[in-house]
């Protein structure tokens, strides 16, 4: 039987191992990957998540209020003491303001890029926009490094990939983020293609297997290709992600403790951060996800409101939770948008775009706890101590994780290109 397949059979019993076209997609790209694994002694972050707040959240209604400015720069909310002496807080963010001795606020992140667009491709890529070349984002690059981890996928985006800069860039497709397909907030969540279709049992599935094992065979034998080897890796890991229970188990947030679920809220921002801390503790090395929408150029006071408290439980959670569990030291935790907001309120009671300065929050993987790194001017207009540029700031997450970010990866062409170009680690905010 072997010997009658052709090509084309030969990928369509890959096809009936019962896996859908999200892990194809995922896997199949990846069989080129450079795979090896290692961990360096440098590597404090074993792990990442990456919280992205869409839109540009007011640094002012955040993690850097003005409580003295005049109340137009100042804005509607008042602020809050934390558990840090003289560190405050938007008044809203309540719970954060109780783990704040646990996480490092950067106030001086700065860049050019007044446009949605442009500031989000920063953020993801650690390189300004170019018209000639697609940079790959951090979760791609860490990708590309270390490949996958306990039958997981290295790059878990929650719910999908949130923009195009999430993406590879000119990176093969292989370093692409593993997308859930669904929200886990949902009532009825499920992670598309890792169970078994209906239909399919263990013996079945088993049976498929041992098919595409002999047509494997069959092909190695006949031809010495770098594709068919490709395609085998794929269809090897899409098995081993299918097949392996702890996998599963992994996205399965119906596994975790009710009072967890609670902890963390059983909203949007919970099931998110809760599933997040799920995949990284199983293995995946570095999860994307987003919250909320924060372009608030329109009542801000009550944009905020509706946003903040959900997130500021579910990442105050998260924070104890990973602390609790003895990971916070070695999973970075990293809350971002694209841009801040104007210094002074607009005659539509909101803020509008201001990429001269804004706020970050990071916690583990290396990092300081309880400071205030950077400061904004009395306004908040721009830097006033220690700017961190975009650069700085990738190169620094790109050290915790073992990453040197002047290494250059190949875009097409041949043409080599750091995956950070001109930055520094910025030491100040290490242990």
């Amino acid at each position: 039987m072997a010997h009658r397949l052709a090509r084309r059979d030969f990928l369509y019993v890959g096809l009936m191992g019962g896996l859908g076209l999200t892990v194809s997609d995922l896997l199949r790209s990846e069989a080129r990957a450079d795979l090896k694994q290692y961990e360096s002694k440098e590597n404090t972050a074993k792990s990442v998540i990456f919280i992205f707040l869409p839109g540009g959240i007011a640094h002012q209604e955040s993690f850097d209020p003005k409580p003295f400015a005049p109340v137009e720069y100042r804005g509607p909310l008042g602020s809050i003491d934390t558990n840090v002496t003289g560190v405050r807080v938007g008044e809203l963010w309540q719970q954060t303001a109780k783990i704040a001795d646990k996480i490092a606020i950067c106030r001086s992140m700065s860049h050019g890029e007044a446009a949605h667009e442009r500031g989000t491709h920063n953020m993801f890529t650690g390189y300004r926009p170019s018209p000639a070349l697609q940079y790959p984002s951090i979760g791609s690059v860490v990708s590309h490094e270390f490949g996958p981890r306990e039958n997981l996928p290295p790059y878990v985006c929650i719910p999908s990939q949130p923009n195009v800069y999430a993406g590879t860039g000119y990176l093969s497709s292989s370093y692409a983020g593993f997308s859930l397909g669904a929200d886990p907030a949902s009532g009825n969540f499920q992670v598309r293609d890792l169970n078994l279709p209906a239909g399919v049992t263990d013996d079945r599935f088993t049976s498929r297997r041992k098919m595409l094992d002999a047509v494997n065979a069959h092909f190695r034998a006949e031809e010495k290709s770098d594709s068919l080897d490709a395609v085998g890796t794929f269809y090897e890991r899409a098995y081993a992600l299918v097949g392996s229970e702890k996998a599963r188990e992994a996205f399965d947030i119906n596994k975790e403790d009710p009072k967890i679920r609670d902890e963390y809220g059983r909203n949007e921002a919970g099931a998110r951060l809760l599933l997040s801390r799920r995949l990284i503790e199983a293995g995946v090395r570095f999860v994307t996800t987003t919250y909320g929408s924060w372009d608030m150029h329109n009542g801000i006071e009550g944009g905020m409101r509706a946003q903040v408290p959900a997130f500021d439980q579910a990442f105050a959670t998260l924070i104890r939770d990973l602390d609790r569990r003895g990971r916070l030291d070695s999973t970075l935790v990293c809350v971002t948008s694209e841009f801040g907001r104007t210094p002074k309120i607009n005659s539509n009671a909101g803020r509008d775009h201001w990429p001269k300065v804004f706020s970050i929050v990071m916690a583990g993987g290396g990092l300081k706890k309880g400071i205030v790194f950077g400061s904004s001017n009395s306004t908040a207009s721009e830097p006033e101590e220690d700017e961190l540029t975009v650069a700085d700031w990738a190169t620094t997450l790109y050290h915790c994780m073992g990453i040197v970010a002047d290494k250059e990866l190949m875009a097409p062409g041949s043409r080599p290109i750091e995956i950070v170009d001109g930055g520094k680690v910025r030491k100040e905010l290490l242990v």
